[in-house]
């Protein structure tokens, strides 16, 4: 019989960057004791998002993080919107070039993730923030 459950993670970041969750999910999941099903990831906020990346060598996410300087630069001459400050536009064009939801498949039990795959959040603020994530499983 298909059920239902439902978690939400605070993720205190302390500025840009990229933070590893998986654990904490891997942890919430063997909790709720599904065998099959299908994972959502959400992150609930404009100027942060979700990734699936390498995660044994952190220099990947130090070249994503170079990479994104260069293709959404805090450059204030080239957007209108500033409300929040130079890194305003430029974290919200990060967001929308990256994902605020996951889907990850659960094969018993498990999250099907690969070898070198693991969560992450994608502070794209330089200022500290929390950030809200919520996981919704639905399966057996």
């Amino acid at each position: 019989m298909l059920r239902q459950a439902t978690q939400r993670l605070d993720i205190a970041t302390q500025g840009r960057g990229l933070i590893a969750f998986t654990d904490s999910v891997r942890n919430w999941l063997h909790g709720e004791h599904f065998t099959t099903g299908l994972l959502t990831v959400f992150c609930r906020h404009t100027s942060a998002s979700l990734l699936i990346q390498e995660n044994a060598d952190p220099d990947v996410c130090r070249d994503l993080i170079r990479f994104f300087d260069v293709i959404a630069p805090e450059d204030e001459t080239r957007y209108i919107h500033r409300a929040e400050g130079p890194d305003d536009m430029p974290a919200h064009i990060r967001s929308a070039l990256t994902a605020t939801q996951l889907s990850i498949p659960i094969v018993e039990g498990r999250l099907v993730l690969g070898t070198w795959q693991g969560l992450y959040l994608f502070e794209h603020r330089r200022a500290p923030h929390r950030r809200e994530i919520v996981l919704h499983v639905i399966g057996e």
